[in-house]
């Protein structure tokens, strides 16, 4: 199975295993199950510390693709399929990058791991990995 993380659940991964399920935690630890990490997400994480909104433990530049690797993600880049597929989404929410990712895992038909709600309503294979 292949699996898209949202930026919550990557950010939990690295800093709060206790909010993450037993589901996740399992297919985040196995080893056995393609788990990508989407370049919006890098972006959205970017934006956030830049704005101090958010800390990373380092610069993003050092700090994602170091915890990527540590944790065997595969990377995802953004292409137009990607972001003209943002277009055919209901306007369940208003969060671009949320978007970017339900498009992308649709495109690539990825199941995403989140502990956003409102990811279930739309047209897209979500995991729950929350508590």
């Amino acid at each position: 199975m292949r699996y898209l993380l949202d930026s919550v659940v990557w950010l939990w991964s690295i800093d709060a295993l206790e909010r993450l399920n037993k589901a996740s935690l399992e297919i985040l630890e196995n080893g056995r199950e393609e788990v990508y990490f989407s370049a919006a997400t890098a972006w959205e994480l970017s934006i956030k510390a830049r704005l101090g909104k958010l800390h990373l433990p380092g610069p993003p530049a050092q700090c994602i693709p170091a915890f990527m690797t540590r944790q065997g993600l595969r990377p995802l880049p953004v292409t137009h399929l990607h972001a003209v597929g943002v277009y055919d989404l209901p306007l369940h929410h208003q969060d671009p990058f949320d978007r970017l990712i339900i498009a992308q895992a649709i495109v690539e038909q990825m199941t995403v791991l989140t502990a956003d709600r409102v990811f279930g309503k739309y047209a897209v294979e979500v995991l729950w990995c929350g508590k």
